[in-house]
């Protein structure tokens, strides 16, 4: 079975729906943030300072290119869209869902120094100007777009119901 690629804005739940997702599935579940987290030894906020944006969206796009799992719900980082190349790989054996948040839901979400998250970006963009750079290529990668709101639950249920017709064999 192919795996399930989660792709959005950081604050989305990518990680709590995607868990849930994969114990109603009967699937594993991998989260890339903590793999890159794992492999470096340093939080996504210490590597954002060591690595800067660019050295960092290196790594994302190395951890996706490493991926090779089946019958996986993966929850990718927030800007893993930025890496074509571990994007295309992804969806070799896979089907990508966005999981679409309000921007408006975002921003409550978000701390105001959005390096202290670890969330990669250029220095003095808002959680506003990250939206409208990375919404093109969420829309470019997606098989399918979840609305993510009104808590975990409904959300699992909205993507079983999308995933179902899904080629997933």
């Amino acid at each position: 079975m192919k795996n399930i690629i989660l792709i959005g804005m950081p604050g989305t739940g990518k990680s709590v729906v995607g868990q849930a997702l994969a114990q109603r599935m009967n699937y594993q579940f991998v989260d890339v943030d903590d793999l890159i987290q794992a492999r470096s030894g340093k939080t996504l906020k210490e590597m954002l300072l060591e690595m800067g944006y660019d050295g960092f969206l290196a790594a994302e796009g190395y951890e996706g290119m490493q991926l090779n799992c089946q019958d996986t719900v993966i929850s990718t980082g927030g800007s893993m869209v930025f890496s074509a190349q571990a994007m295309e790989h992804l969806k070799e054996n896979g089907v990508v869902v966005w999981l679409e948040t309000p921007i408006s839901e975002l921003e409550s979400r978000m701390p105001e120094q959005l390096i202290d998250r670890g969330i990669a970006c250029a220095p003095g963009m808002t959680i506003r100007d990250i939206y409208r750079q990375r919404e093109p290529l969420y829309a470019q990668y997606a098989d399918a777009i979840v609305a993510c709101c009104e808590g975990e639950d409904n959300v699992v249920d909205r993507l079983l119901s999308v995933i179902h017709g899904l080629p997933l064999d």
